[in-house]
């Protein structure tokens, strides 16, 4: 279906249906002419679900009940996001291990029996340690090149060095790394670049993926650069989760959810953002009380959509960052003047309500905001199983055949990389990565 099409037989504006594209409520596709394509029965769908009636409710912590032999070593582990994911997919832990004290806690919470080690990563050998499957989400500083030869040696004293040190002593099957989509410009390709180079000196066929977690049962518009690398002596195609053609709004996944604390707006915060309607934000104050509450970002450009915003009960999340009132990126109830409580946060996170986090509030949020979504790790995990197992399933993975890794991430990267020049001097991106 075209838009025009699309917008007669709904009963709707074709404005309607590229603001629906745009918010990222349904997926589209292009046509050799660059058409938008739609599927009919996902924009019947959405077309339901925004004018309020009852579709049922998608939201659920995924999990499959047939369990693998197969085991991770996860760095960087957090709160337990790819490690719950993973685990709730099948797949078995001989180490979880973070720096974070508070998270180091809630792992230990949460997963009582599994071998977890807080500390400095530098400090840890690998050398007698075996496992399927390697994982981490490193943070990413820029290297120094120093020998210019973009190998193992050039990367040290980064924490993707002891990553990469990790798969070298390990050797395991398959190695899994995450981050932001920034990192694909970052440094202005030369740091995706350096870690694609030095998995392969490893003795690794490499792919990476952007996901977006609103398609993958996270009720929210969150992506991740997924890169996984096979061992070259196991010829079995590398498979990526499969985008669903539904998301899940923020309605749905916060239906009953617990009561817990959170933050509180000050006086005039709060009294700025009562007058801001589900799915609004700065734009919809009166002018003067735009510049009043804009200060000097009211004269800067771009749209500055994150603040004085309001979620939407019929939509997906924004991002959740480390904290849910921060002004550049403000995470508003839809229907409450308040921050997101952390249990709310966690919901649309895909954590189960039993799942313990330590610490202080802002611990809690900042725990919750650097996760990856369990349900996107589960889908994840879901794939690395089926590869280990050599049995791929079309209907529900990307699969990349065994020699056409670099012409997949050459598509891939010539997509995204255009798509986010314009962040590279974003300092919040070059920050959360």
């Amino acid at each position: 279906m075209t838009v025009l099409d699309a917008s007669k037989i709904i009963g709707v504006s074709p404005d309607t249906i590229r603001r629906w594209d745009k918010k990222g409520l349904i997926k589209t596709q292009r046509s050799g002419l660059n058409h938008r394509l739609f599927s009919l029965t996902e924009l019947r769908r959405i077309h339901k679900k925004i004018s309020g009636k009852h579709i049922g409710n998608k939201y659920k912590i995924l999990k499959s009940k047939r369990k693998s032999n197969y085991r991770v070593i996860e760095l960087f582990a957090g709160a337990g996001g790819t490690a719950l994911g993973f685990h709730n997919a099948g797949l078995k832990h001989a180490l979880l291990t973070d720096w974070d004290i508070n998270a180091t806690r809630t792992l230990e919470s949460n997963f009582p029996s599994f071998n977890i080690v807080h500390g400095d990563i530098r400090e840890i050998d690998f050398k007698k340690m075996k496992a399927d499957v390697v994982e981490g989400g490193f943070p990413c500083q820029a290297f120094s090149y120093a020998g210019k030869k973009m190998g193992f040696e050039d990367i040290r004293g980064t924490m993707f060095f002891e990553f990469a040190r990790c798969v070298r002593d390990v050797k395991p099957k398959i190695a899994m790394g995450e981050n932001v989509k920034g990192l694909l410009t970052h440094d202005n390709g030369k740091t995706l670049a350096t870690i694609v180079s030095v998995l392969k000196s490893l003795g690794y066929r490499v792919a990476y993926k952007v996901l977006r977690a609103q398609y993958l049962d996270v009720p929210q518009k969150r992506e991740r650069l997924i890169i996984l690398a096979v061992r070259e002596d196991l010829k079995i195609p590398i498979a990526f989760p499969k985008e669903k053609n539904y998301t899940i709004s923020l309605r749905e996944a916060l239906a009953n959810c617990p009561s817990s604390f959170g933050q509180k707006y000050p006086d005039y915060k709060k009294k700025i953002l009562s007058l801001i309607p589900p799915g609004g934000y700065w734009r919809d104050l009166p002018l003067n009380l735009q510049k009043e509450y804009m200060q000097n970002s009211f004269y800067l450009g771009g749209g500055k959509t994150g603040m004085a915003r309001r979620l939407s009960w019929d939509e997906p999340s924004l991002t959740l960052t480390c904290a849910p009132a921060q002004k550049q990126t403000e995470r508003c109830h839809p229907k409450e003047t308040r921050p997101l409580t952390v249990r709310e946060y966690a919901r649309i996170q895909t954590f189960p309500d039993n799942w313990d986090f330590i610490g202080s509030m802002s611990a809690q949020y900042k725990q919750i905001g650097n996760a990856v979504p369990p349900n996107l790790s589960y889908h994840i995990g879901n794939c690395i199983i089926s590869m280990l197992d050599n049995n791929l399933d079309q209907t529900s993975m990307d699969i990349v055949e065994v020699g056409s890794e670099d012409r997949f991430n050459s598509i891939v990267s010539g997509v995204e990389y255009e798509n986010l020049l314009q962040f590279n001097n974003d300092l919040a991106v070059k920050n959360e990565i």
